[in-house]
């Protein structure tokens, strides 16, 4: 060893020992809360909650909920958030595709817009704007302008989580964030399954997510449900609050619906449900006024 990396090595030794003396100490501790796990974790194999996701869809024939709206806007990308007067409005949905979906302006409660569609092709009437949309269900071009990514597939896949097939291809992995448990007002670990539902590209070998469900590891249910687009990032997300009883059914008080590329979110609190009552065809048929100028959509 030479004589100049031996002084060299001397020196960093002796800068090491004599920092403690300069700064008092070579770290800084604080204390951060204390996340502490739950007192019951449950376990599942992999077919008990794909069993949990379609004995509930199956369950489902028809939805009738009123509800209230909270939209909201904005995120870290746009630097501020807005969020805007919540409004009543209601939802129908009939398998396998039928959906109705009305929102109402606050106070004066007139028609913010209503959505109706067959499974194929949908309307959209926006009377404060004059102005009503048709096209297809499927977004092909997504575009600039949120109103017109709003299609009903939005409505009916968050609502209800659609059923894991036969064919489908699963990756079940486990997963411990952290968060603030409502009831306690604690930091506490929140332990959950999320079953990835994976689709063969192309029927070769790249494997892309359709979708990812999560359960919670406490009772087992759906919580949240992350629905991927073509280009593998997450095009919807469905956040479910805690079950609450309606009349003999258990439904999830709330469902926040997020689009995390436009930084948007609707927050739906159910106020009454019923399931599997009668809806004929007429409930999803909205008949665009004549006079109000139709945009055409792919």
């Amino acid at each position: 060893m030479s004589k100049e990396r031996r002084a060299r090595e001397y020196l960093a030794l002796a800068l090491t020992l004599l920092l403690p003396l300069v700064n008092g100490c070579l770290w800084h501790t604080r204390r951060v809360p204390q996340a502490k796990m739950p007192t019951n974790v449950l376990s599942a194999p992999p077919e008990r909650l794909v069993e949990t996701i379609n004995k509930q869809y199956d369950a489902v024939t028809t939805l009738s909920a009123t509800v209230t709206f909270t939209a909201t806007e904005g995120g870290s990308l746009k630097g501020k958030e807005t969020t805007y007067t919540s409004f009543s409005g209601y939802i129908r949905m009939r398998k396998p595709e039928s959906l109705r979906v009305i929102g109402f302006l606050p106070v004066v409660h007139t028609r913010a817009f209503d959505m109706a569609s067959d499974g194929g092709k949908f309307k959209l009437l926006i009377p404060p704007k004059n102005k009503a949309i048709e096209g297809t269900n499927a977004i092909t071009k997504p575009s600039t302008n949120p109103i017109e990514n709003m299609r009903p597939f939005i409505f009916s896949d968050s609502l209800l989580v659609r059923k894991i097939g036969p064919d489908d291809l699963l990756l079940v992995t486990s997963d411990s964030p952290t968060g603030v448990n409502p009831k306690t007002k604690k930091l506490e670990f929140q332990p959950e399954y999320l079953v990835t539902v994976l689709n063969r590209e192309g029927g070769g070998n790249v494997l892309l997510a359709k979708r990812v469900i999560h359960f919670s590891r406490i009772d087992l249910r759906p919580i949240e449900e992350d629905i991927y687009g073509p280009d593998g990032q997450v095009q919807t997300q469905a956040i479910y609050g805690p079950k609450q009883t309606f009349g003999n059914v258990q439904f999830p008080g709330t469902v926040t619906i997020k689009w995390p590329l436009q930084e948007q979110q609707i927050l739906i609190t159910i106020e009454k449900l019923a399931l599997n009552e009668p809806l004929d065809d007429a409930t999803f048929q909205l008949e665009i006024p004549q006079g109000i100028p139709v945009q055409k959509l792919p």
